[in-house]
């Protein structure tokens, strides 16, 4: 199997995913890296005995001094793939022209790039939403589509039942498209 570093912000819910789908079965997560030392991802990397780097985004005077902290962080770990699951930063060229990643985003792109995805979907009049996963480049969310999966809005759901249903396929889609990327450079 080849080597993943994961970038996550928050809870690590999908971060756990590629744990239990990825890493539990082919011991491919060998670091995770966070930009928040109170992410509740830290444990859930830690109680999978995956090396955890904290790098703290406000230990850092600029965009591009984190971002090249970053790259020199993740080249020591020299992973096959980067996958970014709810890694909340914005990446500039010090970061995007180095590290070869993907992205997960809740929505249907290139529709509702940026954050707060799910809210602007959920309120929006488009019929169909859904998940995206994606190659990271300089422009925000508008790297090549590696997969995506879309569904019927439910206009009687609440945000918390829209919010679920991309959680659903979050957790569907991320793993199957780190195998097929891993998987078009030999698994």
């Amino acid at each position: 199997m080849k080597k993943i570093v994961a970038l996550f912000s928050g809870e690590g819910t999908n971060l756990a995913n590629l744990i239990e789908k990825i890493h539990l079965k082919h011991g491919a997560l060998i670091c995770a890296i966070t930009n928040n030392p109170k992410a509740g991802g830290i444990a859930k990397a830690r109680a999978a005995h995956i090396p955890v780097e904290i790098l703290d985004h406000h230990d850092y005077e600029s965009r591009e001094a984190y971002d090249a902290a970053l790259v020199k962080l993740i080249g020591e770990y020299n992973p096959d793939l980067v996958v970014l699951c709810g890694f909340m930063r914005i990446l500039t060229p010090v970061f995007t022209s180095n590290v070869r990643s993907i992205n997960l985003h809740p929505s249907l792109l290139p529709a509702f790039k940026g954050s707060h995805a799910i809210e602007r979907s959920f309120e929006s009049d488009e019929k169909i939403c859904g998940v995206s996963v994606h190659w990271v480049t300089d422009e925000l969310d508008g790297g090549e589509i590696i997969l995506q999966k879309s569904f019927t809005k439910n206009p009687k759901d609440t945000l918390e039942e829209f919010s679920a249903k991309i959680r659903e396929i979050e957790h569907e889609i991320l793993p199957l498209s780190v195998i097929k990327v891993l998987s078009e450079v030999g698994l």
